[in-house]
């Protein structure tokens, strides 16, 4: 009895470990080329379910079935840029970890600038009272000790 609580443990812990093993993308391509260009593209493209892996790097479904997809394309014969347009067309290009500067992705380039500024302005602007509250309590200081000794 003891045996079988063992094994099963064993095989319990042998499939949480092996688990990850199944988010590894092990696609070989006919070419050396193409199969560049497939890591490439597989880690241009974001995950639609996970958000903040590429496909490339996404043990989900989805990313599996992008994956199969820009492979069928490669071997197809189309070009990086039509398998990108092809994506983006499905997707938008919230697929894109590096979308293209336009009016509808301005605020993904602007924001970082935007928030980066304002933080510098809050810094100097904090230490510039602190310089002014410390300077100013510099001058009150009473160097004579105490009101209650002086008498």
């Amino acid at each position: 009895m003891m045996r079988r609580l063992v094994r099963i443990a064993g095989l319990m812990v042998l499939g949480v470990f092996a688990t990850p093993l199944f988010a590894i993308d092990i696609t070989v391509m006919p070419t050396e080329a193409q199969q560049q260009r497939y890591d490439d593209l597989t880690h241009e493209f974001r995950c639609m379910q996970c958000q903040n892996n590429s496909i490339a790097d996404s043990p989900v479904d989805l990313a599996a079935e992008l994956r199969r997809d820009v492979k069928e394309q490669i071997i197809s014969g189309r070009t990086d840029e039509e398998i990108r347009a092809t994506m983006v067309k499905r997707y938008g290009n919230v697929i894109l970890f590096r979308p293209p500067l336009s009016g509808s992705t301005a605020w993904v380039w602007i924001a970082p600038l935007v928030v980066l500024f304002g933080g510098v302005v809050v810094a100097v602007v904090v230490v510039r009272r602190r310089s002014a509250m410390i300077a100013g309590d510099d001058s009150t200081v009473d160097t004579d000790g105490p009101a209650e000794e002086k008498q």
